[in-house]
């Protein structure tokens, strides 16, 4: 059942992320996708093929179609010319890789994301990809394919989202903290906020279980030092405990201490983001976004219900201002 959610999920992402323009074809047959009629967008797609067999694009869709139907032998079929194709993408890539999921052939997969990576280097998604199939088989190198798509290619969430679920599971709960935080922000809408969001939250709970709150003497990271030195005055805050009140006086004063530090600049738009809510107000009520239902639900829906107008401001700003980490502000 697991891997069924996950496939679908995967395809309804992929249909919202054509990074290419589309013909009014392609069009037509994802609003076909997109209503469950697949039958029809297979009929629009192979007819658009016959009449322009040459088109990667549209042999990409009905691919992707076969697999929405689960139809993975003629999936594969239609995907694998594209992938020595050279006006092909890494989307061709993730396909062919769902495709080789279904059918259980993990040799296959492994095959693939070495090609498609060294195809596309700088490939997002296939890092992401890449790695999660290696977590399956627990092998620890998993991590360094999602650090080194988070590098190459930081406005991709999804290696924000392993990565922080891997190092909450091996106790580095900075990197957990960061990695979330971005995560959660470039994908608000997400299924899987929640999830994070919950991570989130306990792994600030054990970062001020670790006394003293300081880096390791060993650590050689300016960043990961300059973390510490910003949040160990807070230390005191959470003596009686993580709650929302607390842990919103503790990140405030966090990032006021990060800004004071302005030696050796470290620009890192998840504090700069923190840094605008702070000036424009909507600090608090993005706390309760972050924080509120894993806190406490029905104080959560009580103090939206009588801060409607703060919290619909937060919103819409939120909204407007779509997150993506820049390429340049990676410090791991």
């Amino acid at each position: 059942m697991k891997s069924i959610i996950t496939l679908i999920a995967f395809c309804f992402i992929h249909l919202n992320s054509w990074a290419q323009p589309e013909s009014t074809v392609q069009e037509t047959a994802k609003a076909f996708m997109q209503s469950g009629d697949y039958s029809n967008a297979t009929l629009v797609l192979t007819r658009a093929l016959q009449e322009n067999p040459n088109q990667p694009l549209i042999s990409k869709d009905l691919a992707l179609c076969y697999l929405f139907q689960r139809d993975y032998n003629k999936s594969l079929e239609t995907i694998k010319p594209l992938l020595d194709n050279p006006n092909s993408d890494d989307q061709c890539y993730q396909i062919a890789g769902q495709v080789y999921k279904a059918l259980d052939q993990p040799k296959e997969i492994e095959k693939l994301y070495r090609k498609g990576l060294k195809k596309f280097p700088e490939s997002g998604p296939l890092y992401a990809e890449m790695g999660a199939f290696l977590w399956g088989s627990k092998i620890e190198e998993a991590i360094t394919y999602w650090e080194k798509g988070i590098r190459l290619d930081p406005a991709y969430s999804k290696n924000y989202y392993h990565a922080a679920k891997y190092y909450f599971t091996n106790s580095n709960k900075i990197w957990c903290i960061i990695y979330a935080e971005i995560f959660v922000n470039s994908e608000p809408a997400s299924a899987l906020t929640l999830e994070i969001k919950d991570i989130l939250l306990d792994s600030y709970k054990k970062l001020f279980t670790a006394i003293p709150l300081e880096a390791d003497a060993r650590e050689k990271n300016p960043f990961v030092i300059r973390y510490y030195q910003a949040i160990k005055p807070q230390n005191s805050l959470a003596s009686q405990g993580i709650d929302l009140a607390s842990l919103s006086m503790i990140r405030t004063r966090f990032i006021l201490e990060w800004n004071r530090m302005n030696e050796n600049p470290m620009p890192f738009k998840l504090f700069d983001y923190h840094t605008q809510l702070l000036r424009e107000g909507l600090f608090e009520a993005y706390q309760q976004w972050l924080f509120g239902p894993s806190t406490n639900l029905t104080d959560f829906q009580q103090w939206t219900s009588t801060n409607q107008e703060v919290y619909q401001q937060f919103t819409r700003f939120q909204k407007s201002l779509l997150f993506k980490m820049p390429a340049g502000e990676y410090y791991h």
